[in-house]
């Protein structure tokens, strides 16, 4: 924490969400400054943007590429880029930071296609810099409580695991009405093979595996698009198992009326249950076969160093979506600075886990085209 780190950032122009999330979560714990950014293709709208952001005008870019070269012979140039841009833009984008030595922090999911994912990975491995993927749902205080409870054999060996993330922000057809995460979220070119699975299916996929380990063996899947003339689903109904002989079900929807972001994560096992959800994340359920349920509180009593150490205001004070983005960021400055100096660095999401994600939507892409076949599911590719 003896300096603030320099931050790039590509994407997040002016009228969009992701980006704006990603700059409040950088300052929160004051850890990074941002100094350069290609926030638009459009040269106009990149130098308005990086006005809002208080970005000179001569670190303005309009070019990803033209800001990679420059910013890396800059003797003050970024140090990390922050990634927020549409998903096919992941992996080139990636690349040309990588290659030019600096770190990067990228939006998920991972890429568009499996098979450019397997390229950021090779180009990864050549650069030696930092890749950390930002599933910000793992940042939540009582995720990381739910985590540790796995890890203590307080649920004894895990039978079943049942997640949910539902929103109903695509119950109609708002791409065609100029919404701008609608627009390129339901475009194959720009989203890649997964509508709704690619989007929070990836999410809600992450928050599984993080919470208890398993490793997924198989899945089976209904992709459904309800809505006419939209060509990616927008519905995802998924059967897994899990090595050891647990079952799992995963449903990612964004046309469940009436839910704004339901992400639900229930865990079961041979001694106890848990059940967390994302618009109360301050409480995590614990009920056991044998004895009285009880309700962890964040900032209460019996909360484990985890969850401890991801908590920045007393109880009743609610924390949520940015402080656990913010939290990843935190970790991001810490892993950055101990690769300066070799020492030990906290574990993040990363190229591993985003190669699992894109082999999860392509599995489930490919179960749903052969009628909800049973397709192998490898838990680590890279």
């Amino acid at each position: 924490m003896s300096r603030r780190i320099r931050l790039g950032m590509v994407g997040g122009g002016a009228g969009g969400f992701i980006g704006g999330v990603h700059r409040m979560a950088a300052r929160l714990d004051h850890r990074f400054d941002l100094v350069a950014g290609a926030l638009s293709s459009d040269p106009a709208r990149a130098a308005a943007s990086a006005v809002e952001c208080g970005i000179a005008p001569e670190r303005s870019y309009s070019d990803y590429r033209d800001m990679a070269r420059k910013e890396a012979a800059r003797p003050d140039g970024v140090e990390v880029v922050s990634i927020v841009t549409p998903n096919h833009l992941h992996v080139p984008v990636a690349c040309a930071f990588l290659e030019a030595g600096i770190h990067v922090i990228c939006d998920k999911p991972l890429a568009s296609t499996y098979e450019d994912a397997q390229a950021l990975y090779e180009v990864l491995e050549r650069a030696g810099r930092l890749f950390v993927l930002t599933h910000n749902y793992s940042g939540y205080p009582m995720v990381r409580h739910a985590q540790e409870l796995v890890t203590q054999n307080a649920l004894g060996p895990l039978r079943v695991v049942q997640v949910e993330y539902a929103q109903d922000w695509l119950a109609r057809n708002v791409e065609r009405q100029g919404v701008k995460g609608a627009e390129w979220r339901t475009d194959v070119a720009r989203a890649g093979l997964g509508g709704a699975i690619g989007d929070i299916g990836t999410h809600a996929y992450h928050l599984m595996r993080f919470v208890t380990g398993l490793r997924p063996e198989s899945l089976r899947a209904e992709l459904s698009s309800f809505v006419s003339g939209r060509s990616l689903d927008d519905d995802a109904q998924i059967m897994l198992r899990f090595e050891g002989g647990a079952r799992g079900m995963l449903w990612a929807s964004q046309v469940a009326s009436g839910h704004a972001n339901g992400l639900r994560l229930r865990v079961y096992g041979e001694k106890a249950g848990i059940e967390w959800l994302q618009e109360e994340p301050d409480r995590l359920s614990f009920r056991p076969l044998d004895g009285p349920a009880q309700t962890f509180i964040r900032g209460g009593h019996g909360i484990g160093e985890a969850a401890t150490a991801a908590t920045r205001i007393p109880g009743g004070h609610p924390e949520g979506y940015l402080e656990a983005f913010a939290t990843l960021y935190r970790e991001a400055a810490d892993k950055i600075l101990a690769f300066e100096t070799g020492t030990p660095s906290p574990d993040l999401p990363g190229i591993v886990e985003g190669l699992e994600g894109m082999r999860f939507i392509l599995a489930a892409v490919q179960s749903a085209q052969n009628d909800g076949s049973r397709v192998p599911l490898h838990s680590a590719d890279a």
